[in-house]
Order: structure tokens, then sequence, then C-alpha cells
């Protein structure tokens, strides 16, 4: 019995080691950036590093991405608007940062290039970022967004309104220790990404909930799409106010098939600069998307560079 136990974990360990050479040699495993939180509270990237994203559990789909000295991935080292020259801010979240596309080929220089070079494009796009971080990361830099000439905002209105103030995310809980040192498991990497761990991270995370009192017979009545679509308002309305929204300079990027009626109703109302581009992607007869994941593809990020490079050209 002994030594059926034995050898049980010899092929176990040498299994292992096996899955991890195929995951390292195959580089089936993405490179994430570790995360920080600057002197002025705001969440990035550490700066200077390089890497590769990879998504997809059969590798489909590889980008390049390089953090510069900001915390940003772009391929300028620093942000500095110059008065003689035409300069534009793309801030969001990953459809912005765009680890699914080579950073020389983002978003951001896709406008530049339509624009003939003539127009800097600085991107602040970061994983996770909703509403209240862009705001936050706006007020933050101030005087470098004052010296912006446009600053397009993506937003998704049905994930980047659920709250109403800024606060630190708990996504910098995860650079302990232990995951700094799993992150060197390619193979647990890997796993992760293809949701093999899902049931297992779900089902303690309900663990934690009941612990910590969160299921309650209070809490479990679901809000109809319409008080929901009601509470997004209110923090949109909160948020501009908090933060002083600037109208004249920022412009929403956003898909107008996710917002409400009530909420495209107020935006015009109310005076707020929009760039929709639903019916960009309807349009399109090929796919906008990489199919297995929500983010815009190369024909996609070209189509949103276009709409965005048209309205420059507009205002010049």
């Amino acid at each position: 019995m002994k030594k059926f136990i034995f050898k049980i974990g010899i092929y176990g360990i040498l299994l292992a080691l096996g899955m991890e050479l195929l995951v390292r040699i195959f580089h089936l495993h993405t490179e994430r950036p570790e995360r920080y939180l600057d002197e002025l509270q705001v969440e990035k990237w550490v700066p200077n590093q390089t890497g590769l994203s990879v998504t997809g559990n059969r590798k489909q789909n590889v980008g390049r991405y390089r953090i510069n000295q900001i915390g940003f991935n772009s391929v300028y080292d620093t942000y500095t608007p110059q008065d003689d020259e035409l300069d534009v801010a793309l801030v969001g979240d990953s459809f912005i940062e765009g680890f699914h596309q080579d950073y020389d080929r983002s978003l951001g220089q896709k406008v530049e290039r339509l624009l003939d070079n003539k127009v800097k494009v600085f991107e602040y796009g970061y994983a996770g970022y909703d509403l209240a971080d862009q705001l936050h990361l706006i007020q933050a830099y101030d005087s470098v967004f004052q010296k912006m000439d446009y600053t397009v905002i993506y937003m998704r209105f049905t994930d980047d309104l659920t709250r109403d103030s800024y606060t630190i995310s708990d996504r910098l809980s995860l650079n302990t220790p232990v995951n700094r040192i799993m992150k060197e498991i390619k193979t647990v990497v890997y796993l992760k990404d293809v949701g093999l761990f899902d049931p297992i991270t779900q089902t303690m995370g309900s663990l934690m909930s009941l612990i910590k009192g969160g299921a309650k017979p209070g809490n479990t009545a679901k809000r109809s799409q319409e008080e929901i679509n009601g509470i997004r308002l209110e923090n949109f309305e909160k948020l501009v106010e908090e933060y002083g929204y600037d109208k004249d300079k920022n412009i929403l990027l956003l898909d107008s098939r996710l917002c409400s009626e009530e909420f495209l109703d107020y935006l015009k109302k109310n005076g707020f600069k929009t760039l929709d581009f639903s019916k960009t992607l309807e349009a399109s007869k090929t796919p906008t998307d990489l199919i297995y994941d929500q983010h815009w593809n190369d024909h996609g990020r070209e189509l949103l560079a276009q709409l965005i490079a048209d309205y420059v050209k507009s205002k010049r």
C-alpha cells in the first residue's frame, strides 16, 4: 500500500512538472503585471513592465504590453501634452488598456495614424476601472488633464455605474506574497485563466458571505431592471457633480444599446457630449469582438479609432 501511494505521488509530481514544462514552452499562460496604488491614491500598474497577455484556453489571442513610467500601457514613456499640438486622452478600463492587442497597435495609435500623426493620443486604460475610478484619476492628475484638448472617457452603462463615490478597490488585495508565488507556477496561472478554479472560488466567496452575514433574508430580494437603471443614473449624477465634470472637454464613448432610455435622455438634456459607437459596430459585416471575449478585436478597434478621429477632425 505504501509503495502504491509512493508511486502515485511520484507520478503526480512528474505529471505536474511535465504540464508546467508544456505550459512554459508553448507560453499558454498570461503574464500579468503587478499593481500598485500611487501617492495620489490612483490604482495602476507598476511602471516599466513588459510581457505577453494571453487570452483563451488555446492561446487564441496574444498581445504584447508595455507599461510606461506612469503606470499605463503605451508606446509613450510619459504623458506630456504640448501647447503647440493637439492632445487627446483616452480613459477607460480593459477596453482602453488594450492588452488584447500589441501596444503599438492600440486604439490610441490607430487614432494617431488616421490623423496623420499630427495628434498625440495618451491612453489611461486599466482593467477594472469604472466611472468613479476614471473621474478620480482625472481629478488626481488635474494639472495634466487641464492641458488636454479632449478627454474621451469610455463608459459601459451596465458595469461602470455601480457606485456613487471613489474608494480604493479590493483588487490590490491580490498582491499578496502567496499570490505572487502562485503567479510563478505557470500551470496554476493557465488553469485559473481557463476557468478550472471558478467553482472553487465561487464556493469560497459564498462561504465568506455567509460567515460575514451577507446572505440575510432582507438582502435576497432582486431589484427590477428599472430600479437598477435608476440607481445607475443617480450614481452618474453624483459622480459628475462631485468631480466637477468638464462638459466642454470630456466626451463619453459609449454603446447606446447598453444604456437605458432615461440615461440617454438625461445626457442629451444636460449637454453631455457623447460618441455612440453602437451603429458603427452594428453596421460591420465582419465580427468586431474576439468572439470568445467581449473585447474589441483589431477590426473593432479600427472602427472605434475612425469614429474618434472623425470627431477630432470635425472640431479642428
